[in-house]
């Protein structure tokens, strides 16, 4: 399943637009395979991301792997001490839900605004906010 310009276009606004609202980051990692489990691949590539890097250590990242029916989504230390019991757990619910029937890209935006809602209520947006992570999904063959 591959994801079509349009569709990583769409996934980038939603990010920008979560971003909007907060000082965290967010980025969207989509995978050709995940053969084990999605939160350990999750966090390898937050690592190679060097997404633990960002000033207030307030990065989540999404990651996606469709033609596996997997996914995670990780946050950095700032983030997940904010989340709620189950915040992870029903982003990602919601987010398998449209991908089972289909909807990979509305699925990952779906995903993208429920964690740019927790995230900005914990980390406003600041005065000079730096984007610190690029908005652009990565793709990873």
């Amino acid at each position: 399943m591959k994801l079509q310009k349009e569709e990583l276009n769409h996934i980038s606004a939603s990010i920008r637009n979560a971003e909007s609202h907060t000082s965290g980051e967010i980025r969207v990692c989509v995978a050709r395979q995940c053969k084990g489990d999605p939160l350990d691949a999750a966090w390898k590539k937050f690592k190679k991301l060097k997404m633990e890097e960002t000033q207030r250590r307030n990065g989540v990242l999404i990651f996606v792997s469709p033609d596996d029916h997997k996914a995670a989504i990780v946050g950095d230390k700032g983030i997940h001490d904010a989340a709620q019991d189950n915040f992870w757990e029903d982003a990602l619910a919601e987010m398998l839900s449209l991908f089972r029937k289909g909807l990979i890209a509305e699925g990952i935006s779906k995903g993208v605004e429920k964690v740019g809602e927790l995230i900005k209520t914990q980390f406003p947006t600041m005065e000079n906010d730096v984007n610190e992570l690029g908005d652009e999904v990565i793709l990873e063959e």
